[in-house]
């Protein structure tokens, strides 16, 4: 399956997490608390990460693909980061970069 990745920032994750479940019709699969959240539906990969008093910002975008083997990454014509990436790869990143999170 290949679902598109979105990679935001935000200062509240916790009104996120509300308020994106609804959009999406489902809870997050993954929840650092107070760090991230991560969803993963049919149709979009949606990563949110917490920078408070931050602006809420885009930060990457890409494609989760279980056809991947590896994770690559590169920047398009208008500056902005792609990343191309299993959701295995996905996992120890996050795990890395944020801690273990619960699984929802």
């Amino acid at each position: 399956m290949r679902r598109l990745h979105v990679a935001l920032a935000v200062d509240d994750l916790e009104s996120t997490i509300q308020d994106y479940s609804g959009r999406l019709g489902a809870a997050p699969v993954a929840v650092v608390d107070g760090k991230y959240a991560l969803w993963r539906t049919a149709e979009v990969n949606l990563s949110v990460n917490c920078d408070p008093g931050g602006s809420v910002r885009l930060r990457h975008v890409g494609f989760e693909d279980d056809e991947v083997l590896g994770k690559t990454e590169s920047i398009d014509v208008n500056g902005l980061k792609w990343e191309w990436f299993n959701a295995s790869i996905q996992d120890s990143e996050i795990a890395r970069a944020y801690g273990v999170p619960r699984q929802t």
